[in-house]
């Protein structure tokens, strides 16, 4: 199995690269994160996940080893292919991917195309545990997000507004942007009223 590839970079594009190594040019699906990583130089180092299907052998490159863990474990649950999963990394950072799993936030991970409700659901539920382990994630930390939620809305009802539609406020913001301190939230959330 090919496990990474060291070359030079020949093409770049927001869903491929072709990375020429001692001649032989080896042509990697990518995500718009690991696209957005990749450097300006010719020279680089892909991490890699051989997809071998019946009719395809398709070949994934990540800009860490830690995007490629965490396409390997998305491709492991039952109904997500590597496109959803590379849609997925497209549409969010590892590091934002990790923490909707961890934290079970099955509307962040449904805002994702091609990703419904049931799939969220199965995402979370088989792959909570492995994340945690896997990443060596807290989830004293991951409450943060809640307790960042619970300030805000707590300062917010001081200032006079009505708790649920507060709340609805606060959890689109988070949706959009979950890695927001609690005076950010308040901040952008009063412009949302």
């Amino acid at each position: 199995m090919i496990t990474q590839l060291k070359g030079r970079l020949v093409e770049k594009n927001p869903t491929y690269i072709i990375v020429d190594c001692n001649g032989v040019g080896y042509l990697l699906h990518i995500s718009l994160h690991t696209f957005g990583l990749l450097p300006n130089d010719e020279l680089l180092t892909v991490y890699t996940h051989l997809s071998v299907k019946e009719d395809s052998h398709t070949l994934f490159g990540f800009s860490s080893k830690v995007e490629r863990e965490i396409f390997r474990l998305l491709i492991s649950v039952s109904g997500v292919g590597p496109s959803i999963a590379r849609t997925m990394l497209s549409s969010m950072s590892p590091q934002e991917v990790q923490q909707a799993i961890a934290s079970g936030n099955v509307a962040v991970i449904q805002s994702v195309k091609g990703i419904g409700a049931k799939t969220a659901q199965r995402l979370i539920l088989d792959l909570k545990d492995k994340v945690l382990k896997t990443f060596d994630l807290d989830e004293n930390t991951l409450l943060s997000d809640n307790t960042f939620k619970e300030e805000a809305l707590s300062a917010l009802e001081v200032l006079g507004f009505a708790r649920k539609i507060s709340e609805k406020v606060l959890d689109r913001i988070l949706q959009q942007n979950p890695s927001l301190s609690v005076e950010e939230l308040i901040k952008k959330a009063l412009k949302s009223f």
